[in-house]
């Protein structure tokens, strides 16, 4: 006989590890005991050394579908012999904060099929979760990641979920967010006006699927924000979107009902399917099918569509396998993406016809990711939903230091490191008004207190009119200065752990040079530490012509 102290990190809070590990310890006859904490999950069990071995071997290797193991640290410790059972403590208070949060997740098969099969008690519910799916980070208040520290804590189970909620070898065992149409969320249908249409399920999703096929534009409070919906085959209704918007040229992105639809529209391989139907859910861009017909508003003069599949449980309520709706983020261009009721219907009021809401409340805003199949490997064009705030790893901090890396003007994202993780955060986007200088400010603060990181050291970009280095330099931190170019390169040196000099070329627009000039094009001897600039495109002069008021 054995007893072991295990302890797990990496992404293991909120994606129904405890009850693995339960299920594990049934099934061993072993005892002891496990809880969540700070620094991931804490378990003690007590049995024969190969049950111990086998046991620990599937925790690192066959964890829960939506689980991460980053570590596995194993400590032999004195057998207790009055322990009798295996049982899942209380969470201590956080001190010392380690743990990863998880991303939030598409709605499971399982899920999915309750949810469609009229003699389930959940049928038509569009809150169904389990510890495979759901919400995770854009309700996380706190950690350790219990039900009192997410913005479920409103809604009391009733004896049906909890009963799930307590059954050791139930699907939704210690699934925080839990509920049903007895005790948890619900949607209501408003117009523009906000005058309350209907709280009625089945009534308010036909009667939303009837105006978005109509012609009229939709606010649907999601996951992690609004989208403005619309008929992606209507062409006025796409191109008043776009007017309504102030988004006169950018390919706005589609929801399509099935599979089949997308191939129906787009050539895509295999890759791009799974990750079209991963739990990420992603939206991937696509080539466009000769035989595209969707309206020429959704993504002019472009042979690529941004598509995505129903991640949500309302979107599978509303989509028919047939359709394709436009779901782009509710937002006026260049403001963050509305994710609270009040300021929804404010601020989208002259844009959306109708508003879906919900009251569950979303703490932390995120907008969908952005992916592309490159040479036969995912690469991100916007990093968030499904995949924020899953650390990269950083092996280059030798000293262990603690920074805020601030990110850029435009498409901002920030990261925060820690250790050897590197905390890189959702979409931002872009710093140039005050409603997105506070997002910025309140998802830095978040980071920073859920993963325990107080930045010892503050960088930014050279530019001194960037709002995220005014911001840094606020900070009263020692702070470094870093060359948008270099910046770009050395980051691909990292993503790469490539340490030695690389010939370095950045053509992606501007940025603040040495000498004080925008630089552009530019071509550097560099490794992640310093560069030298070799070649460059040459200045343009530009000539300032003043007119008088009446030319």
């Amino acid at each position: 006989m054995k007893r072991l102290a295990i302890r797990v990190r990496g992404i293991v809070q909120g994606v129904g590890f405890r009850p693995f590990v339960y299920r594990l310890a049934q099934e061993s006859s072993v005892t002891g005991f496990v809880f969540n904490d700070e620094d991931g999950v804490f378990l003690e069990v007590q049995g024969t050394d190969e049950i111990l071995r086998i046991m620990v071997k599937k925790i690192h290797d066959t964890p829960p579908p939506a689980a991460f193991v980053s570590e596995v640290v194993v400590k032999e410790e004195k057998l207790v012999a009055e322990e009798k059972s295996f049982v899942i403590k209380k969470s201590p208070p956080a001190k010392n904060r380690q743990v990863f949060i998880s991303p939030d997740l598409a709605i499971c098969s399982q899920c999915r099929e309750e949810m469609l099969n009229q003699d389930n008690r959940r049928y038509h519910y569009p809150f169904i979760n389990c510890t495979n799916c759901g919400p995770r980070f854009s309700i996380v208040e706190d950690v350790p990641y219990d039900r009192a520290k997410t913005t479920m804590s409103p809604f009391n189970m009733c004896e049906s979920c909890r009963a799930e909620y307590e059954d050791p070898l139930d699907r939704r065992f210690h699934a925080q967010p839990n509920a049903c149409a007895i005790c948890g969320p619900h949607y209501e249908l408003l117009n523009n006006n906000g005058k309350l249409l209907t709280r009625d399920n089945e009534t308010l999703l036909q009667k939303t699927y009837n105006l978005i096929k109509a012609g009229k534009i939709v606010a649907i409070k999601g996951i992690g924000g609004f989208h403005l919906v619309c008929d992606a085959y209507n062409e006025a209704a796409v191109y008043k979107l776009r007017r309504r918007k102030n988004r006169f040229d950018k390919a706005l992105a589609v929801m399509a009902g099935s599979i089949s639809m997308v191939r129906k529209i787009c050539e895509i391989n295999p890759l791009e399917e799974i990750l079209l139907k991963s739990p990420a859910a992603p939206i991937v861009l696509l080539r466009k099918r000769n035989k595209y017909d969707l309206a020429e508003s959704v993504a002019p003069n472009n042979v690529y569509l941004g598509v995505m599949l129903p991640y949500a449980p309302v979107h599978c309520l509303l989509l028919q396998a047939e359709d394709v709706f436009v779901m782009t983020s509710a937002n006026i261009s260049e403001e963050p993406i509305a994710y609270l009721n009040d300021d929804a219907v404010d601020r989208l009021k002259n844009i959306a016809d109708y508003f879906l809401l919900h009251n569950r409340r979303i703490n932390m805003r995120v907008d969908d990711s952005v992916l592309r199949i490159i040479g036969n490997k995912p690469s991100y064009i916007r990093r968030s939903r499904g995949f924020a705030p899953t650390p990269l790893r950083f092996p280059f901090n030798k000293n262990n230091l603690s920074v805020l890396a601030a990110g850029s003007q435009l498409k901002n994202t920030f990261c925060l490191l820690k250790e050897d993780k590197a905390f890189l955060s959702h979409h931002i986007g872009n710093l140039a008004n005050s409603a997105a200088n506070n997002a910025y400010k309140a998802a830095i603060a978040h980071y920073e207190k859920i993963f325990a990181v107080k930045p010892q050291i503050a960088a930014c970009d050279l530019h001194p009119e960037y709002f995220s280095t005014k911001y840094a330099c606020s900070l009263n931190l020692p702070l470094i200065k870093v060359q948008h170019h270099h910046a770009h390169i050395a980051s691909v040196l990292a993503e790469n752990t490539i340490k030695e000099k690389v010939i370095g070329i950045a053509l992606d627009g501007t940025g603040y040079g040495d000498d004080g000039k925008l630089w552009g094009g530019e071509i550097f001897l560099c490794d992640c530490l310093s560069y030298e600039r070799v070649a460059h495109f040459s200045y343009s002069n530009f000539a300032v012509v003043k007119r008088s008021i009446n030319s």
